[in-house]
């Protein structure tokens, strides 16, 4: 309708009032502080494993959180919201702490014995607290999902998004992140030849 008035009165002006007005607002302060997130997430990573590209390993369960919250809002027939989106922020630093305790055992263990055996132990030795770390996190906000109340209502989409986005991260990480470990240790030994 609003192309169509502009053609038809040509000093006609419009813009965004209202919700929609501080919808777009907060969504640009969001992505604004999730842009921080990342970098303090990277940069306290790079300081703990003492490398730029370790972390590049640990930060890549964030995007499988994020589909995995996207499914769940489908799944359980939510949109996306700002709620949702703040529940993804948050989503990505839960979600790293699984692949950070992967990783970092790796690393001790490699000092010690080949980089394969060192990763495929790390992914063994640290399965069962990760998992145990997801599910218990998962179950704390299955009440909040599963709640019909009108009072929870706004929570539900956060909960949502934390929930089964570090339950679909944990479990894609758990393939992909000796993967890139293998890859990126594979690459550092033939450019240190």
């Amino acid at each position: 309708v609003l192309p169509q008035l502009l053609n038809e009165y040509p000093g006609l002006t419009w813009t965004f009032r209202g919700s929609q007005a501080e919808m777009r607002e907060s969504t640009s302060t969001l992505w604004i502080g999730f842009s921080m997130a990342m970098f303090v997430i990277y940069s306290l990573l790079a300081i703990a494993f003492r490398s730029y590209t370790q972390p590049f390993i640990v930060m890549l369960a964030i995007p499988f959180g994020a589909i995995g919250a996207v499914a769940g809002h489908v799944l359980f027939g939510y949109d996306l919201s700002i709620v949702s989106l703040m529940g993804l922020v948050a989503l990505s630093g839960v979600v790293v702490n699984g692949a950070l305790i992967m990783v970092d055992y790796a690393n001790r263990r490699a000092t010690e014995i080949p980089v394969y055996d060192a990763i495929v132990e790390a992914g063994v030795r640290r399965f069962r607290p990760i998992a145990l770390t997801t599910m218990t996190t998962f179950g704390g906000l299955t009440p909040i999902i599963l709640e019909q109340s009108r009072q929870a209502y706004q929570l539900i989409p956060m909960a949502i998004s934390l929930g089964f986005g570090i339950v679909f991260a944990t479990a894609i990480m758990s393939i992909i992140v000796p993967c890139f470990y293998l890859i990126l240790e594979k690459s550092h030994d033939e450019a240190s030849v």
